[in-house]
């Protein structure tokens, strides 16, 4: 009888657990510390990782971002050191991606050209820039754990998160209570995004500015999508033929006198042509005499490994879906969107683009049992919400984008602010040139230009996952912030 009514409890007590409703704390903190090495110093820091929340006018919370804030230990005046606060793109994409392969003190196991390896896991990153910076990885609504919050009982309209401006506002406001909360108003701060985190953070460099009077030393865009270069137009056309190059180069797919050369010596006179001739030419549309279409198909071909009559076909005007299942079509084989070093098999080698993404499963194959595992075991933050590699943030408003011009506006505002651009030569989805592209039209009148750099690598869209870029772009961002830390110069014209 007693076991019988111990059986009954228990298993009463299992269907209770079970029946509870999942939640995230709203605001909560672990905090654990470490000890890694870094271009063979020794560093010491902690790791804080939990959610912080995004409050309505009301002061009640209406969401919760889920964060991990690495600070160095080991050195005094630590709260003057500099920070920078990273964001992936999507829309909708967690901040795992720079967090556990590009900056970060771990990074996960991969080999060193980045592909999956087993058993998965993380190891130390001995090129991350903890030595120079405090970082901060967040993840906006709807990535990785963070999530809306119920108020009365209901969750908040999803338009006051799911849109280029909306993003924008409630960022830089939970930004400005994490800088106050940490006590890091000292720090000279920056701001790097990947891919849509790009638009994301011109948009904030001018909200931190006029809505929360927080002034930046600089803002990194990684591969960064610029929606203004995708309009369906000659020029956004245009854009991607150096990319088209890059891969065919890398694909060994060029006629000898051009395969032979290094890529950077191929590049530059390919975007001399899309510039000069490729953009006039489809300018033209169907206006454009018979001779001069030939002309640019035919050098359009030499410089990307696609044959005459195919680009033709397609009017000079060759979709970048159809290039990565053209390219390598012979071989029964297509190319990655993000990174065209990948290689993809679909059902047949017939079709106008790839059954699927070949280089993004190969990622999603070994960050996320990374980040699982490294979450729970290193960082010590436990829960069974699930971690949103990319979340529901759709339909996501693109009205109103001025982000180009908001970035232009908080450079002219304020002298100290530098930007950086790192792209890969391989990413077809925002390649390198776009990249260059949206800098050159950032600021018309050229007063700025000598605050913006660019740094270009023989790798795609996360461009550090290759190991030889891993150390170049760290390298790159810490000359960045070393470059860009004042230390006493006023801020004046």
């Amino acid at each position: 009888m007693r076991k019988l009514l111990l059986s009954t409890l228990i298993s009463c007590f299992s269907i209770f657990l079970y029946a509870q409703e999942i939640k995230l704390p709203i605001d909560t903190i672990v905090v654990t510390q470490h000890k890694t090495i870094i271009k063979g110093q020794a560093i010491s820091y902690e790791a804080q990782t939990g959610t912080q929340p995004v409050w309505n006018e009301e002061g009640k919370p209406i969401a919760s971002l889920f964060y991990t804030y690495y600070r160095r230990t080991d050195i005094k005046n630590s709260n003057q050191r500099p920070i920078i606060f990273s964001f992936n793109g999507g829309p909708g994409s967690a901040s795992v991606w720079m967090h556990i392969a590009y900056t970060g003190p771990k990074i996960l196991k991969i080999d060193d050209e980045g592909y999956p390896v087993q058993p998965y896991g993380f190891k130390t990153n001995s090129y991350s820039i903890l030595d120079v910076a405090d970082i901060v990885f967040i993840n906006p609504v709807n990535t990785g754990y963070s999530r809306m919050v119920k108020v009365d009982g209901k969750l908040p309209n999803r338009d006051t998160f799911f849109g280029i401006n909306a993003d924008i506002r409630y960022l830089s406001g939970w930004l400005n209570t994490f800088v106050s909360r940490n006590n890091r108003w000292e720090s000279s701060k920056y701001i790097i995004g990947e891919s849509y985190g790009g638009t994301r953070v011109m948009g904030l460099s001018l909200a931190l500015q006029n809505q929360q009077w927080m002034y930046l030393n600089g803002v990194i865009m990684v591969s960064p999508a610029d929606y203004k270069t995708f309009d369906d137009n000659p020029v956004s056309s245009a854009l991607n033929l150096p990319y088209f190059a890059a891969t065919a180069w890398y694909h060994k797919q060029l006629k000898p006198e051009l395969q032979q050369k290094d890529l950077l010596d191929v590049l530059p006179e390919v975007e001399k042509f899309s510039i000069n001739s490729l953009i006039p030419a489809l300018a033209k549309g169907g206006f454009i005499d018979n001779e001069e279409k030939n002309v640019i198909a035919q050098k359009m071909s030499d410089f990307i490994g696609i044959p005459k009559n195919v680009i033709l076909q397609q009017n000079l005007d060759l979709p970048t879906q159809y290039f990565w299942k053209e390219l390598l079509r012979d071989e029964g084989r297509n190319i990655g969107r993000l990174d065209s070093r990948y290689l993809g098999i679909d059902r047949t080698d017939t079709g106008s683009r790839p059954d699927y993404s070949a280089e993004l499963t190969s990622w999603l194959h070994s960050f996320t049992p990374a980040i699982n595992h490294y979450i729970k075991n290193e960082l010590k933050f436990k829960t069974d919400i699930k971690y949103n590699m990319f979340g529901p943030v759709r339909p996501w408003n693109e009205e109103n984008d001025n982000t180009r011009e908001n970035l232009r506006q908080a450079m002219a505002q304020n002298p100290y602010l530098h930007v950086m651009t790192q792209s890969g030569y391989f990413d077809g989805a925002t390649t390198y040139f776009a990249a260059k592209y949206s800098q050159w039209q950032m600021d018309p009148s050229g007063k700025l230009r000598d605050r913006f750099s660019f740094k270009g690598y023989r790798s795609g869209h996360m461009m550090y996952l290759r190991k030889e870029d891993l150390i170049k772009a760290n390298d790159d961002l810490r000359d960045f912030i070393k470059k860009t830390t004042t230390n006493g110069k006023p801020a004046k014209y």
